[in-house]
């Protein structure tokens, strides 16, 4: 057997190398900045990792306050594991295949694992299109904290990655992907978005610990001894988990996957199976994940497919009413009145293969997120508000840049013409994307004090838009081809179409830019 995680110090943090149990403790004594080796998408699925491990050892054990020493969280993960002595279940390598090693379930007698793995970002769950968006197989000088990392995306955030390769219980099919949705706490003295990785860990399990009790009575899952570790027990071909079996905190493993010792240090080998580890495809990723948003009608978690974590996106899932807000999501009692962060994270996953990791995260006051909950309809009506608002601003870049297009003639314009507007469409909503979420606070804020104020947060949004949706026209006019003989009538058609929209939908904001003008001659 090597590298026991419950005892050697491999993984590496700013703060020093711990153990497993060693990160436990320096996570809910705040004192890790950060992970050296840990890739970007690997970020969240360690954090859930954590927090469901800290948390069923914990309510498993009858604590309510996370420990700050070492000894006690090795003491409590070694009881999640009883009939291991020898610590099996917690060690990279454990040569008697019969027996579960880290993340990875015993192997049966009749099954062979021959698909070679050389190192860990080749067993990672990041798949691109090209091999461009992120290198594959180059880690050949990888630590064995590596291997840790990859381990645990790829058994708790793969998709299904063609015949035998099955895909994680947690998400709604085998092309989707694991989504986090939650809100973190905020330094109180630090500007910015930094988290703080320990009062992050630590709010998410005393959350869990907490709300376990009303959790559990809306679900299938085993109230006492269901399996948390689900790389612990035998893997037979063809048989699955059920959901009654599991625990409501289970961690999953969705591949039949064993690390070798060689000469140059540790490889992998990789086998099939013919059905997914745990019995859950009916219920489309909708298994009460803590992060994960469900839709209320179709029962579905989140699917980001090829999008972003825009303002479209995040303003459906919290305000339209028609998602389940995740657990995590949600203002909680160990939530006292300090800035917080909404953090939204997922792989964009289409057909055996991803668009890229998208990460957001948005500081919010304590009163936004508690609106979260109690006002989600005031924040939906004002947040549709300022989507029309982008719309239109789009909608008039759009027809002007085409009218340039087409020569100023609007008769012949056509599909083809619109097209040359999409890529200043397409930075105007970029920029809007960056500032909505400030503004929609803000205007939510000024509702409060009354509708004067809320009128002049209106202006203020159409102003700012106004000014990013002039610099995207003036920047694409001269990327339109236009033939040098019409071009000048063009261009003063295109701009004459666009002040007009801009006129059309936003007649005080025009006015008020007239005044100035005038007043300025």
């Amino acid at each position: 057997m090597h590298h026991n995680l419950l005892t050697h110090r491999l993984i590496r943090t700013t703060s020093g190398s711990f153990s497993l149990s060693g990160l436990l403790s320096a996570l809910v004594r705040d004192e890790v900045d950060g992970f050296p080796a840990l890739r970007p998408h690997q970020g969240p699925a360690l954090h859930m990792f954590l927090v469901q491990l800290g948390a069923m050892a914990m309510r498993r054990a009858g604590l309510g306050d996370p420990p700050a020493e070492e000894e006690a969280w090795r003491k409590l993960l070694r009881s999640l594991t009883p009939g291991f002595a020898d610590d099996e279940p917690w060690h990279l390598i454990v040569e008697d295949w019969t027996k579960p090693a880290f993340m990875q379930p015993p192997v049966p007698a009749d099954m062979k694992l021959s698909n070679p793995v050389p190192t860990p970002d080749a067993l990672d769950m990041l798949i691109t299109s090209r091999n461009h968006d992120l290198k594959q197989t180059i880690a050949r000088q990888a630590e064995p904290e590596d291997w840790v990392f990859a381990l645990i995306s790829l058994q708790t955030m793969e998709g299904y990655g063609g015949k035998g390769n099955q895909g994680i219980a947690r998400m709604n099919g085998g092309s989707s992907s694991r989504p986090l949705l939650s809100l973190a706490p905020l330094p109180a003295k630090v500007k910015g978005t930094t988290l703080r990785l320990g009062t992050r860990f630590r709010r998410d399990v005393m959350v869990l610990l907490q709300t376990y009790e009303v959790q559990l009575e809306q679900s299938e899952y085993n109230a006492d001894d269901g399996i948390g570790l689900t790389w612990l027990g035998p893997w037979p071909e063809g048989e699955q988990l059920q959901i009654r079996d599991l625990d409501i905190w289970f961690i999953e493993v969705c591949r039949r996957i064993r690390l070798t010792v060689r000469d140059d240090g540790i490889s992998a080998v990789k086998g099939n199976s013919a059905a997914a580890r745990i019995n859950a495809r009916q219920l489309n990723g909708a298994l009460g994940d803590p992060w994960a948003p469900v839709h209320k009608v179709d029962r579905k978690s989140l699917t980001l497919a090829g999008r972003d974590f825009d303002y479209r996106i995040i303003t459906e899932l919290l305000f339209s009413g028609d998602w389940e807000i995740p657990l995590l999501a949600r203002l909680a009692d160990v939530d006292v009145r300090q800035p917080m962060a909404l953090v939204a994270e997922a792989i964009s996953r289409g057909n055996s293969k991803t668009e890229g990791f998208k990460s957001r995260v948005l500081p919010i006051s304590s009163r936004i997120a508690q609106a979260f909950g109690t006002r989600q309809a005031d924040l939906n009506e004002l947040a549709k508000a300022q989507v029309e608002a982008i719309s239109s601003f789009a909608k008039a870049l759009g027809n002007a840049l085409s009218l340039l297009a087409a020569k100023g003639d609007r008769e012949r314009r056509n599909k083809d013409h619109y097209g040359f507007a999409r890529a200043a469409q397409d930075h105007f909503t970029r920029a809007a994307d960056i500032i909505f979420f400030d503004h929609l606070w803000a205007r939510f804020e000024a509702q409060e004090r009354g509708q004067a104020e809320l009128e002049i947060e209106e202006r203020r949004w159409a102003e700012v838009l106004a000014k990013h949706a002039r610099s995207a026209f003036r920047d694409a006019l001269p990327t339109v081809p236009c033939s040098g003989i019409y071009r000048a009538r063009a261009e003063a058609r295109a701009e004459r179409a666009f002040e007009g929209a801009i006129r059309y939908h936003f007649p005080d904001l025009i006015s008020r830019a007239q005044r100035e003008t005038e007043h300025a001659g």
